[in-house]
């Protein structure tokens, strides 16, 4: 009786360890992960969703809509663009993405181009959440695809030795959104000496000075410009008007290249929130007049506790809108989440 009650605890420990040791042969590292984001648009174009695996409860939202897999871009989309950045989180089995690609047009013969910002999750070798945000702008779009490829920082991989913790990382990032919310002038503001920021493909900071025309001075301007640095933007307290960036939800980190990617939202809430005084003690009234709501994905290259590329693809939406994947609560919060472990 007491070997056979051994057999038996042996052989319940190994099936219960069984499903453990399977998921970890199915583990997907970087080359994996990225290859699903392939795979996936390569699907969308063929409005296959069958040609990829897809969990049969897999949760799937496009620009904060709720949406049944094979609907929305699977509907339009014909080809992937040059553009691909991948910001890819392989302990969280997920892979964030940002990248061009090609809808429909009136023209069969052409396409139309816009921005994607694209999130998997990918547990077991399946697909099992797909979040993204189609930025319809042609202009936007071209000016991203006449890049080619990202900017050499986001692929350099950070010394071992120097490599900051995923809390760390996240930390860093979110003190951007901290920091512009709070626009005073007198916040943490961890920017490297060589900090730029793209969005939708445009430089908004560092912008060369038009022929003819004076570098405006942060001291005396009433609003920022793509002309200043990212500290002197920052330290202008003229980026007040942004009422409040919420649902701040960093849903990947790259901790080899030091990459963080986040998806959020930043609020102008009009009224009295546009007048304020800036560090000098000037009042400003500055920004948009009616409410609205910027929808964005955003990179960002963190190394040496600094903030040094800084990357958004944005669209506006109608104010206060969510993402789908937070709680009312969570989507009008300001504070950061770290959703990689959700």
């Amino acid at each position: 009786m007491q070997i056979k009650t051994l057999f038996k605890m042996l052989t319940l420990a190994v099936a219960v360890q069984m499903p453990a040791m399977a998921f970890a042969a199915e583990a997907c590292d970087r080359s994996c992960l990225e290859g699903f984001v392939d795979r996936y648009l390569d699907a969308v174009i063929a409005n296959t969703p069958a040609a990829v695996p897809i969990a049969a409860n897999a949760k799937f939202t496009e620009d904060g809509q709720r949406l049944l897999v094979g609907d929305g871009l699977w509907n339009t989309m014909k080809a992937k663009g040059k553009y691909r950045l991948f910001v890819t989180d392989v302990p969280a089995g997920q892979v964030a993405f940002v990248g061009t690609i090609e809808e429909d047009n009136r023209d069969p013969a052409k396409g139309t181009a816009a921005l994607i910002g694209l999130r998997l999750k990918v547990e077991n070798k399946t697909i099992t959440q797909i979040e993204q945000i189609v930025v319809r702008d042609e202009k936007a779009a071209a000016n991203v695809e006449k890049a080619g490829s990202p900017r050499p920082a986001f692929l350099k991989e950070v010394p071992a030795a120097s490599r900051m913790s995923r809390a760390d990382l996240i930390k860093t990032a979110n003190k951007y959104f901290t920091g512009m919310q709070n626009n005073d002038g007198k916040g943490d503001y961890p920017f490297a000496d060589d900090c730029n920021r793209f969005e939708n493909g445009g430089l908004t900071t560092n912008a060369p000075t038009p022929a003819g025309q004076t570098r405006p001075d942060p001291h005396t301007s009433t609003s920022y410009s793509a002309q200043w640095s990212c500290m002197e933007q920052f330290k202008s307290g003229l980026l007040h008007f942004v009422h409040r960036i919420r649902d701040r939800r960093f849903v990947a980190v790259d901790e080899e290249r030091g990459l963080v990617f986040a998806f959020g939202f930043f609020d102008h809430t009009g009224g009295d929130t546009r007048t304020f005084q800036v560090p000098d003690g000037r009042t400003v009234t500055s920004g948009p007049v009616q409410p609205w709501t910027w929808q964005l994905a955003e990179l960002f290259k963190v190394e040496g506790g600094k903030l040094h590329e800084i990357e958004a693809i944005l669209q506006r939406g109608p104010y206060g809108m969510n993402a789908g994947w937070s709680t009312w609560e969570q989507g009008m919060s300001d504070q950061m989440r770290d959703v990689t472990r959700e």
